[in-house]
């Protein structure tokens, strides 16, 4: 096929096909404008779009009338499949028995016969004649049958709203982004939704395998597609940005490293070889660091006493690493004093520590180091950065220059850094006051 003149490529249920299969449509021609729809983008997809190499939109609002899916996560048992079953029959839907092996689909369906003899039952999947699949499905949607035994083949395209009952057995076995689109072909009226996750005992199940159906289970909301993807990212690692790998860590450097190392070449490449197309961006907001390490003697962390969990602390540290403002960060703290109790010392402390690196980013530094009653503050480490030509600098170097007696500021060859130092500074806060000092802003 060709086509005199391209302009816009749209690929609908982007999570099902692979690299090659992408590059393949997008070579139809160079630099042709993509837009990709899918309700759980793949984690390279989903990392494109975090890292800002391609844009996000996110369509949140359901469909009128439609409600939440209540899911559930049990283990297989008769009585739970019969009941399921006559409850919704009973109310005039029909369900869906999601059973992904074709060999032994049959038997699931005389499974179901020998529970609920008085229920019409069919089968349906991929290896059937498209005729009889066909006539299978539309007699399913006249509601000539109340259940239907099917694999995943009916995981995109179905819209039957009267059906509103799903069962997935081996729940354990299918990806999260599997789980989500199954999931979504009920719930498609205004009738409440059920969705039971068959799987073994959570004890037997693998450490990934727990945390999908944790995942889809506790994500049921409407919209929650894009938290699903989200925690798909995280268990399964954002993948190769080049080449066919499409999930997986970074193994040798680690995700957070590779992350770090990512974003300052995609940073880089706006500021120098695409300065001009990203103008407008770089004036609104010029950051010349990024991140700012704190290294210091004060006591600053959760401690164990305070939040027993260890993966509750790990989750804490994250949210705090991502807090932006100070409004945040009370509302931060209140919510912990809600959930824990009064802050403890140490974790006020930690606050003041991203306070810190809040005006340190600000005023051009790198790193701060505060030992010993001694603040040493490392500026941008690269002579060539911009930041020596800004107002910024100026400022800085204005206010050092006036505070000579009391502040000093030296070049270390070692680390080829320009360095400001102050002695007599015990805490944190005293740090932060100081260099809203330097800043020429009172401290809130």
């Amino acid at each position: 096929m060709k086509f005199k003149d391209l302009g816009l490529l749209v690929i609908d249920e982007e999570q099902k096909f692979g690299v090659t299969a992408k590059e393949k449509l997008r070579n139809l021609k160079v630099n042709v404008d993509t837009l990709t729809l899918t309700a759980t983008p793949i984690p390279r997809t989903l990392q494109f779009s975090l890292m800002a190499a391609r844009d996000l939109s996110i369509i949140r609002t359901p469909p009128p009338n439609r409600q939440p899916i209540h899911t559930e996560i049990r283990v297989l048992h008769e009585t739970l499949i019969k009941d399921a079953i006559y409850k919704e029959v009973h109310r005039g839907g029909q369900v869906f028995f999601v059973h992904n092996r074709v060999k032994t689909l049959a038997d699931m369906a005389g499974l179901i016969k020998r529970l609920c003899p008085d229920v019409d039952v069919a089968t349906a999947h991929g290896q059937m004649e498209s005729d009889h699949l066909e006539s299978t499905l539309l007699d399913f949607i006249d509601k000539k049958y109340d259940v239907l035994v099917c694999t995943n083949i009916i995981e995109t395209g179905l819209d039957i709203p009267n059906a509103n009952t799903m069962i997935i057995n081996a729940a354990n076995e299918f990806g999260l982004s599997d789980l989500h689109q199954l999931r979504g072909r009920i719930g498609r009226s205004n009738k409440k939704a059920y969705c039971y996750l068959f799987a073994p005992p959570m004890s037997v199940l693998t450490h990934d395998a727990r945390k999908r159906l944790k995942t889809i289970e506790e994500h049921n909301d409407l919209g929650s597609g894009f938290e699903i993807a989200m925690r798909d990212l995280d268990i399964r690692g954002a993948g190769n940005l080049l080449g066919s790998e499409q999930s997986g860590f970074i193994a040798d450097i680690g995700y957070e490293t590779f992350q770090r190392i990512l974003e300052e070449a995609v940073q880089e490449l706006k500021e120098t070889d695409f300065k001009d197309v990203f103008k407008e961006d770089l004036e609104k907001k010029q950051a010349f660091v990024r991140d700012v390490n704190v290294d210091t003697d004060v006591e600053m962390h959760i401690p164990s006493d305070y939040v027993s969990s260890t993966s509750e602390r790990l989750l804490l540290y994250t949210a705090i690493d991502d807090i932006q403002s100070e409004d945040e960060l009370q509302l931060f703290s209140e919510n912990l004093k809600d959930r824990f109790g009064p802050v403890p010392e140490p974790v006020l402390e930690l606050f003041d520590g991203l306070r810190l690196r809040w005006i340190a980013r600000e005023l051009g530094f790198e790193r701060v180091i505060l030992k010993d009653s001694k603040l040493r503050c490392y500026f941008v480490e690269n002579p060539q950065s911009p930041f020596y030509d800004s107002a910024t600098f100026q400022q800085v170097f204005q206010y050092l220059s006036r505070h000579g007696e009391q502040m000093q500021i030296t070049l270390k060859k070692s680390v080829r850094s320009l360095i400001m130092a102050r002695d007599g500074v015990r805490t944190l806060s005293g740090a932060r006051k100081l260099l809203e000092g330097v800043r020429g802003k009172s401290v809130v």
